[in-house]
């Protein structure tokens, strides 16, 4: 924290953290606190046991003394599709109390590594990538598990270590928790998949062009701050953002009529559609929908900054999106 570090966040979902109890997520949580940082949370369980894991992370943050960020929210399998009424009520009742901020990705599939746990022969799984067999990347486990006259969840075990795209999301679901006023927009997309989930080309784009224009579940200029203000804010970023004097020039330029994603999960690393220049930092990294090769990005830190062309700032810096 002293180096910057905006705060902690947690991944109790996998093995590795799995094991630690909240007591010890407080404990670190409250070293974050100290340093006015905030709390991200993998919640442990977005399937059956979602309500109990949403309470457990707002717990820890609450006790901390810090505001919480719950990753990627959705309500995961078959048997928990509509849940999300319960789920969103949970987090408003709690957001009266403490600050609780939320983000979601616009697609009914979610992607991380292959358990063959959550392998149940219903939904359709899509592999990502193989250490054992990595030509079995972009193939569906069915098919696979087809082709070696195996049943899915032994598939699954052959495949290890592996990544997956979970088809585990209801359509109905995620338009409720992208409609709900606090969600920010997030791709969380995994670069480094050899056949990647689609939301890491796709996402942004996706939401201005399939929900905002076409599906209008909301109108423009609130798809634009859910992807720049409402995230600078929740993390504390206070001078990035928003198109105001003072800020770091991150601007993006679209055609707000065609912008679209063409990412798809059989060719997920498809430009999307209208997107026409983008400044990082005041240099230009897209002209004319072509990139320019120019990389202005920056580590930011808490409370404390340097703009691409290196000069001293106080603060951290802005963004914002340029409908023509």
């Amino acid at each position: 924290m002293r180096a910057g570090a905006l705060g902690m966040s947690s991944g109790l979902f996998y093995p590795t953290a799995r094991v630690a109890a909240n007591s010890e997520v407080i404990a670190l949580a409250r070293v974050a606190a100290r340093y006015g940082g905030i709390y991200t949370s993998h919640i442990r369980d977005e399937h059956d046991g979602v309500l109990d894991a949403l309470t457990e992370a707002c717990d820890a943050g609450e006790a901390a003394g810090l505001p919480v960020v719950l990753s990627h929210h959705k309500c995961a399998g078959p048997a928990n599709w509509g849940r999300s009424e319960q789920t969103l009520a949970l987090i408003a009742e709690r957001q009266r109390r403490h600050p609780i901020g939320l983000d979601a990705y616009p697609y009914v599939a979610g992607s991380t590594i292959l358990d063959p746990t959550y392998v149940d022969g219903v939904i359709r799984i899509l592999i990502t990538w193989s250490k054992s067999h990595p030509d079995m990347a972009g193939r569906d486990l069915s098919d696979i598990a087809a082709a070696w006259g195996v049943d899915q969840r032994t598939a699954a075990e052959r495949l290890l270590p592996a990544g997956a795209v979970y088809f585990q999301m209801s359509e109905i679901d995620v338009r409720r928790i992208l409609a709900y006023p606090h969600t920010m927009i997030g791709s969380d997309g995994l670069p480094h998949d050899t056949h990647p989930h689609p939301r890491l080309w796709g996402a942004f784009t996706r939401v201005l062009g399939h929900y905002c224009r076409d599906e209008q579940l909301f109108h423009l200029a609130e798809a634009v701050r859910r992807m720049t203000m409402l995230s600078a804010d929740t993390f504390g970023l206070k001078h990035r953002g928003r198109i105001a004097a003072g800020c770091a020039a991150d601007l993006v330029a679209f055609d707000a009529a065609g912008v679209r994603d063409a990412a798809t999960f059989g060719e997920p690393k498809r430009p999307s559609i209208g997107i026409c220049h983008v400044w990082v930092n005041g240099r230009t990294a897209l002209e004319h929908g072509r990139s320019t090769g120019v990389r202005s990005g920056i580590v930011l830190h808490r409370d404390r900054e340097r703009y691409g062309n290196n000069s001293e700032s106080d603060g951290v810096a802005a963004a914002g999106i340029i409908a023509p």
